[in-house]
């Protein structure tokens, strides 16, 4: 089994709700069980400020699966949440889900890139992540913990339920 990490992310459609079924969708992928799962949190967009908050959560798994084959099941449950791609960058979306971590894999593939190619940058990714991995070590050997402490996270708050 390989412990991996996603982002998942919301600002349409009642998010609390995009959010919670789509952690019921991952709970359903086979040879894959969710261990941790960070609190939910109120993010400001990034990217285009003109749209709603977000919703931010990040989830552990561990999971027997190819990091191709996980990412055919979350681009599946992203459509099934009515998730649209556009060509516009960091615009509102239903549901997102990131594979921001694959064990100690550095992945290049055309569909996939791990880590995440910008997890670095984003508070709203790395922050829930240091919640739920405090001791984790990023591949590039870098502790979680110094990237977060170098970012502002200042903007994000926990999302009222």
């Amino acid at each position: 089994m390989t412990r991996l990490y996603l982002a998942l992310g919301s600002n349409l459609a009642d998010p609390l709700h995009q959010v919670d079924a789509a952690l019921t969708a991952l709970d359903a992928i086979p040879e894959t069980v969710r261990v941790a799962t960070s609190s939910f949190y109120r993010t400001p967009p990034y990217g285009p400020a003109d749209q709603p908050d977000y919703l931010n959560v990040v989830v552990a798994l561990e999971s027997q699966l190819t990091p191709e084959a996980l990412l055919n099941h979350t681009q599946r449950i992203e459509l099934e949440h009515g998730r649209v791609r556009k060509a516009e960058r960091w615009g509102p979306r239903t549901l997102d889900i990131d594979i921001m971590l694959f064990g100690n894999q550095v992945i290049h593939t055309p569909r996939l890139t791990v880590p995440h190619y910008d997890m670095y940058n984003r508070a709203f990714m790395l922050l829930p992540l240091l919640e739920i991995a405090p001791g984790l070590r990023l591949p590039d050997g870098r502790p979680l913990s110094g990237v977060v402490a170098a970012l502002d996270c200042s903007e994000i708050t926990l999302w009222a339920r």
